[in-house]
């Protein structure tokens, strides 16, 4: 296993980590079986996978506390990464969040505690029904403090933030300088953190967390059509606004791209003698500003998958036959990571 420094701390994480949203089970992913659980962590562990990524909003806390059960008397060999919604970000109420997350991991600190959306009213509609505390959301000034206040208790030991674009974290590193990653989407499918955001976080030493790299299940090679995809993984501007459940974009998509994209991809795979899944993890993994690339494993069977990825040693013109084949895909969404709003309504400026 491949081990990386994220950003400014002294934390060194695989290259492949491990994404815990099913955890617990919940209306996205559906039910989860604890020994499931146990079993793919634990494994995991045994391969050098040393990181493991969930949030307080995942299943309502339940991906924390069946991460914690999976990791007792192994908490040692883990590096966990939890996120605090916006609609929390307020010193009082973060407090109370963290220690709460840490009450359910079981765990006395957070390895990587990081702000999950940007601090805005946007962000905050999302998270909650408040609409008092929607128009007045938090300062990040008071949101990092707060964090900055609960790394010097030893509650956490990294500050990190997800999802912000270019503005937003110059605002965060106006307020302060030792924010050490930014989680994410980065996929073959979701390339648009190439054009500004990679190359801000490589200037200013931000580890990236790439999430979502299976494009939540699109790149397993199981889907041929828009339509054989769930309604709850169907709610991104890679599909027609009509097909995903609660969808908000109001866009037309980029079905034909993503699934001739899809077909093409399988067939580099079948050539290189590789699992469709592991190719796409290899050539996010290849990329040397992503830190940890965390994918889900719900059982051991799609972890063994996962870790071909680690194995496989994708070369150069391989990463580059990828990058043409999807360069469609990135053409028709644009460089706005924010997959889930109209490009025009964004919550990542």
């Amino acid at each position: 296993m491949e081990y990386r420094k994220l950003g400014k701390s002294d934390l060194r994480v695989s290259v492949l980590g491990v994404g815990t949203w099913p955890f617990g089970g919940g209306d996205y992913w559906g039910a989860q079986s604890q020994d499931d659980v146990d079993q793919v962590v634990h494994r995991a562990l045994d391969l050098g996978i040393n990181f493991f990524d969930t949030a307080e909003m995942y299943n309502n806390g339940a991906s924390e506390t069946s991460l914690g059960i999976a990791l007792k008397g192994k908490r040692d060999r883990a590096i966990i990464g939890s996120k605090v919604t916006p609609a929390n970000a307020a010193p009082d109420t973060m407090r109370k969040s963290c220690e709460q997350s840490l009450k359910r991991l079981g765990t006395d600190y957070i390895d990587v505690y990081m702000l999950h959306w940007p601090i805005s009213s946007h962000s905050l509609e999302h998270f909650t029904s408040d609409k008092a505390a929607i128009a007045r959301p938090p300062s990040i000034q008071e949101a990092f403090a707060t964090m900055k206040a609960l790394k010097k208790e030893g509650k956490i030991r990294a500050i990190g933030m997800s999802n912000h674009g270019v503005k937003q974290m110059d605002a965060v590193l106006g307020s302060m300088d030792d924010v050490v990653t930014n989680e994410m989407p980065y996929s073959l499918l979701s390339r648009a953190i190439e054009d500004a955001i990679i190359p801000y976080c490589a200037k200013h030493d931000i580890g990236i967390i790439a999430y979502m790299p299976l494009q939540q299940g699109l790149l397993t090679g199981l889907y041929g059509r828009a339509d054989e995809i769930g309604p709850m993984q169907a709610r991104s501007r890679h599909f027609h606004h009509s097909h995903g459940k609660g969808t908000r974009h109001g866009e037309d998509g980029a079905e034909a791209e993503v699934f001739e994209a899809i077909a093409k991809i399988k067939e580099v795979a079948a050539a290189q003698k590789v699992n469709i899944a592991a190719l796409s993890l290899a050539w996010v993994m290849a990329n040397k500003y992503m830190t940890t690339t965390i994918a889900g494993s719900r059982t051991l069977a799609e972890l063994a998958l996962n870790v071909e990825a680690v194995d496989y040693k994708i070369g150069p013109d391989v990463i580059e036959q990828l990058k043409v084949i999807t360069a469609p895909v990135l053409a028709k969404l644009g460089n706005n990571p924010d997959y889930y709003e109209n490009r025009l309504n964004s919550r990542i400026e």
